[in-house]
C-alpha cells in the first residue's frame, strides 16, 4: 500500500523536520524519513521492513509489546508528552532521550501507528545544566548564609532558600543597628561617669581640704565647737568617699564572681531596726520613715548582710530624692515563701525614658544629676538580689515618687 503512492509518501516525509516512523500492528517498520534515520544512526532506507524493537532499549522490549498493543486497541491518539522520560537506541547502541506523539489509523482494514519522534538530548543537557547551575548557586547561596551568620553573631536560622536569606539580612541589619545603638549608649554612659567620678570625688576632697585648713584657725579653747564642726565634715566626707571606694570594689567582686553569700536564719525585725536607724541619720528637715513594728516574731533565712545592703540602699534613696517634710513607707509582707519589701516615696521619681536604663552602671537620670551620687548602688543591689534568687522591680511617676520592691525567698 505505502509504496503505491511512494513518491507522494516521501516528499511528505522529508517535509517533515521532525523524525517520522509508521509501523503495522506487528511492529513493522513500513515507512521512516530521512530525519529519523539520521536521529538513530541508519542509512536510507536501512530501517524499513525492520522490527520496531531496534529502537527501544531490551529492558524495557517486554513491557513495550503490552503498551503497544493496548493503545492499538485503544485506537486514541497520544499527543508529546514532556512528562515521560522516553529513551530510543542508536545503531551504535547508544540510548538517548526522546520525546514521541503516537497517532493510530486504519488504511484497508490494517492498523498503523504513526510516531512523531523528537531527539531532546540537547534539551536534556540544557536541563543537566540549569540544574548543576541552580546546584551550584544553591550551595554559593549557603555559604554565604554560614558566612553572613557568623558575621553577625551568629544566627541561629540555618534555612538555605532564597526567602530565608533575605529574612536573615534583614535580622543582621537589625542587630547591627541595635549593636550601634547600644554602643552609643554605652559611649554616653562613660562620658557620665567620668564626670560623676570627677565631681564625686572633687567635691568631697575640697570639703576636706577647706576644714583642714579652717582647722589650724581654731586653736583657742573656746573655739573648740568650729573645730568640732569641721572635724566633722572632713569625717563625713572621707566616710562618704570611702562608701563609693567600697561599691566599685563590690563592682569588681560581682564581675569576678568572687563572692560567698551566707545563709542563715535571723529575726527580720533586728534587720528592719538597724536600717531604719542608720537611715534616721540622714533624713532631711520634717522627714519622718515609716515601718512596720508587727514582725519581732518574723525569722527569715537569707544572706542578712547583704539583705541590710540593699534595704538600707534603697532607703537612702528614697530620703535622698525626696523633699522635706515627707514619709517614707517600708511595708513587708510574705506569701508562699517570697518576702516582699516595699519601699514607697513620694520624691523626684524617675522620667519615663530613664526608667530602662535605671538599673544600668553608672547612670543617673537627668532630673537627679545635682544630687548626689554614683550611679551604682541600684546595679549592685539588683546583681546581689538576683544572685541570691530574688527579683527588685519598680514603677515611678515623674515628680510623684517612686515604689522599689524587693522579693527574696525565704529559704527556711
Amino acid at each position: 500500500m505505502f509504496y503505491k503512492d511512494k513518491h507522494i509518501l516521501n516528499i511528505l516525509f522529508e517535509a517533515i523536520p521532525e523524525g517520522v516512523i509508521i509501523v503495522d500492528e506487528n511492529q513493522i517498520i513500513v515507512a521512516a524519513n530521512h530525519p529519523v534515520e539520521k536521529m538513530f544512526g541508519y542509512k536510507k532506507g536501512e530501517l524499513t521492513n525492520n522490527q520496531l524493537n531496534c529502537l527501544i532499549p531490551k529492558k524495557v522490549h517486554a513491557i513495550h509489546k503490552v503498551h503497544f498493543n493496548n493503545f492499538l486497541n485503544f485506537n486514541g491518539v497520544r499527543k508529546i508528552t514532556h512528562s515521560l522520560n522516553l529513551t530510543g537506541v542508536k545503531k551504535s547502541n547508544e540510548n538517548f532521550p526522546v520525546e514521541i506523539g503516537l497517532n493510530p489509523f486504519k488504511i484497508e482494514n490494517k492498523k498503523y501507528v504513526l510516531a512523531l519522534i523528537i531527539d531532546i538530548s540537547v534539551r536534556k543537557e540544557n536541563e543537566r545544566r540549569i540544574d548543576f547551575i541552580n546546584t551550584e548557586l544553591e550551595k554559593k547561596v549557603q555559604q554565604r548564609t554560614a558566612d553572613l551568620h557568623n558575621t553577625i553573631s551568629q544566627l541561629k536560622e540555618l534555612n538555605l532558600n532564597f526567602k530565608k536569606e533575605i529574612k536573615k539580612r534583614k535580622a543582621a541589619e537589625k542587630k547591627l543597628k541595635e549593636s550601634l545603638q547600644k554602643e552609643i549608649e554605652l559611649n554616653e554612659l562613660k562620658s557620665k561617669f567620668l564626670t560623676m567620678v570627677s565631681h564625686e570625688f572633687k567635691t568631697p576632697l575640697s570639703g576636706i581640704l577647706t576644714s583642714s585648713m579652717l582647722l589650724n584657725k581654731y586653736q583657742l579653747t573656746e573655739q573648740q565647737q568650729n573645730r568640732e564642726k569641721h572635724i566633722k565634715t572632713i569625717t563625713n566626707k572621707a566616710q562618704y568617699l570611702d562608701t563609693i571606694l567600697n561599691d566599685f570594689l563590690s563592682i569588681e567582686k560581682l564581675e569576678s564572681n568572687n563572692i560567698n553569700y551566707k545563709l542563715t536564719s535571723f529575726n527580720l525585725s533586728t534587720v528592719i531596726n538597724e536600717v531604719v536607724y542608720n537611715a534616721n541619720m540622714l533624713l532631711k528637715e520634717g522627714q519622718h520613715i515609716q515601718f512596720p513594728n508587727n514582725i519581732d516574731e518574723f525569722i527569715i533565712t537569707q544572706d542578712e548582710k547583704y539583705l541590710k545592703l540593699a534595704l538600707s540602699n534603697i532607703l537612702n534613696n528614697a530620703i535622698k530624692y525626696s523633699p522635706e517634710n515627707s514619709t517614707i513607707i517600708l511595708e513587708v509582707s510574705e506569701k508562699n515563701a517570697v518576702i516582699e519589701f516595699k519601699i514607697i516615696d513620694t520624691g523626684i521619681g524617675i522620667p519615663e525614658y530613664a526608667q530602662k536604663f535605671i538599673c544600668s552602671r553608672y547612670f543617673r537620670a537627668d532630673n537627679a544629676l545635682n544630687i548626689p551620687g554614683t550611679g551604682i548602688g541600684l546595679n549592685i543591689v539588683k546583681n546581689h538580689i538576683n544572685n541570691l534568687g530574688g527579683n527588685l522591680t519598680f514603677s515611678s511617676k515623674i515628680n510623684e515618687g517612686s515604689t522599689f520592691i524587693i522579693s527574696l525567698p525565704n529559704k527556711f
